[in-house]
């Protein structure tokens, strides 16, 4: 007769793939946008895994089992928090899911052996190292798909991250790990038959991991308490056009429309909200998609248009609109290494950009889009084979980016104004987005196109993780989405003046001007970084006691 299991969890404690299940249900529970308060699921997500990987253990399992249960409950949190990707194409949404669930196998396959080649206790500490490590990586290699970082998740509980100016968002994850090994500590134990290093009352277990919770809550909220908006107040406009990206934006679109009546469109909207106080308008991500030479943009119609109709009649007013802009290069030896080749052409680049009209006069200035999304607009070399047929939305090939990050100078009219120009996915990158404010960005302008995601989580978790970066950064920031949401959000992270979704329409607010740096803008990612060297200690030493154990 087989015994009936006992113990936390009963059956489910000891079935590896309804563990597995578990721990994704939980954490796609927990993730934006659903209730702030199910954000507390955080904490316990990742238990019913640690529970997972200690009853095989026990059971002596084989590796190969072991990752195949851990590619299982990675696997089902990718797919139930980011399958909105398949509204693209199915081919890309698959290979997301399937890529980066494999990848995320890495830290938690490091983790399991850290601890079997130094104990229980270094094992369990190695955990929040490897993963934030990895988290680290993510925000920087080709590969880079960082939505479920961690961190992410709070982005719509920003009350209880408000030290985030401090630590960034990997912050949260050290914090939502942390707390996640210390009540698997206090419900499971981790071997020998008592809780890990825990010798007092059973009562005291949950001790550590309740004041692990609510400490950092309660600063959080102190510092909410206190936070008074900086800087200087200015008015500013965002547009919503809402064009079809699938039907109307593009000329192989069933219902294209005409790309000079779009730009109709938008000096429609931007009219109908505008007042002689508005200082800057901001248009969505490839507002201007015909494909246009930097050298003559100035020169062009649609420049032409902008100034007279827009600029030329509000004295005083910026605009930052998105553009598809083209650069060329004298020859092979000055071409970058994204660079095209065309017989008429030369060699060329083609950028997702940003185009800054300070005033009616000047010179437009651009901005290249730097961090560019893997299949779509970057084809990492190592996978290009595979991933050049792959739609994720958008042209498909490497676009053309830039190193630095350019902030916009201040127009005469609104001389506190310094603009840094975000485009779409770059807002979800926390230390890039610091980089901005260290390089003087008094202003978040975030355009984007969110409209290849459809009626879906993904663009509402998009526009929630700018709230995060406004926390970080203690800025303002603007968005103009050419579908999806536009909005402002300060810089405690409150959203306002939200459009609809899929509408046409414009909105104004007044936003702060702030100079100052947090710490997080000034030292960057210290965790992160931090963790990659810790990392790659933990490695070394796998490597080298088996060595030392021999002699």
């Amino acid at each position: 007769m087989t015994p009936t299991p006992s113990g936390p969890l009963g059956r489910l404690g000891q079935s590896a793939p309804l563990l597995a299940l578990l721990g994704a249900g939980l954490l796609w529970a927990a993730w934006p946008v659903h209730p702030a308060p199910l954000a507390l699921l955080l904490f316990v997500g990742f238990v019913p895994y640690l529970r997972l990987e200690q009853v095989l253990t026990r059971q002596g399992a084989r590796r190969g089992r072991v990752f195949a249960n851990t590619y299982f409950f990675l696997f089902l949190w990718n797919a139930f928090t980011t399958w909105w990707v398949s509204f693209s194409t199915l081919g890309g949404g698959i290979a997301a899911v399937v890529l980066n669930a494999a990848l995320m196998c890495l830290p938690l396959m490091a983790f399991r052996r850290t601890k079997e080649r130094f104990g229980n206790k270094i094992g369990y500490l190695s955990l929040p190292i490897y993963w934030i490590a990895f988290e680290q990586l993510h925000l920087t290699w080709d590969l880079s798909w960082p939505w479920l970082t961690l961190g992410n998740g709070f982005a719509s509980a920003t009350s209880w991250v408000q030290w985030y100016e401090y630590t960034g968002f990997l912050g949260g994850s050290l914090w939502v790990l942390g707390v996640n090994v210390l009540i698997f500590r206090a419900w499971f134990g981790t071997g020998g038959g008592r809780p890990w290093a825990f010798n007092g009352p059973r009562r005291w277990r949950w001790a550590g991991p309740l004041a692990a919770i609510w400490l950092p809550i309660i600063v959080s909220l102190a510092i909410n308490r206190n936070l008074q908006e900086k800087g200087p107040g200015i008015e500013v406009v965002v547009v919503q056009p809402n064009v079809d990206p699938y039907n109307e934006k593009f000329p192989e679109n069933p219902h294209f429309i005409p790309y000079n009546e779009q730009l109709t469109r938008l000096l429609q909207r931007t009219e109908a909200s505008i007042t002689p106080q508005t200082r800057l308008v901001l248009w969505p991500e490839t507002s201007l998609e015909e494909p246009l030479f930097e050298t003559t943009f100035a020169q062009t119609p649609q420049v032409a248009r902008i100034r007279q109709e827009l600029l030329a009649r509000h004295p005083g007013l910026s605009l930052l609109v998105g553009v598809t802009s083209l650069s060329t290069y004298p020859d092979e030896a000055h071409a970058s290494p994204t660079a095209r080749h065309r017989d008429d052409v030369g060699y060329y680049d083609i950028f997702n950009a940003a185009a800054f009209f300070a005033d009616a006069t000047a010179a437009p200035q651009f901005y290249h889009k730097s961090k560019l999304v893997p299949g779509v607009e970057k084809i990492p070399p190592m996978l290009s084979s595979v991933l050049k047929n792959i739609d994720l939305g958008g042209i498909v090939g490497s676009y053309g980016s830039q190193e630095e990050r350019t902030v916009f100078a201040a127009p005469p009219a609104a001389p506190g104004l310094r603009l840094a120009p975000l485009i779409c996915y770059e807002s979800i990158y926390g230390d890039f987005v610091a980089q901005y404010v260290h390089n003087g960005a008094t202003l978040l302008g975030l355009i984007t196109n969110d409209g290849w995601w459809s009626d879906s989580p993904g663009f509402r978790q998009h526009l929630a993780y700018g709230a995060l970066r406004c926390i970080e950064t203690r800025r303002d920031l603007a968005r103009s989405a050419n579908t999806g949401i536009s909005a402002f959000i300060d810089q405690r992270g409150t959203i306002s003046h939200r459009t609809g979704w899929w509408v046409g329409a414009s909105s104004r607010a007044t936003v702060h001007l702030n100079t100052e740096q947090t710490f997080y803008v000034r030292y960057g990612e210290l965790i992160g970084r931090g963790a990659q060297v810790l990392a790659v200690l933990g490695v070394i030493g796998m490597i080298v006691l088996p060595l030392v154990q021999k002699k």
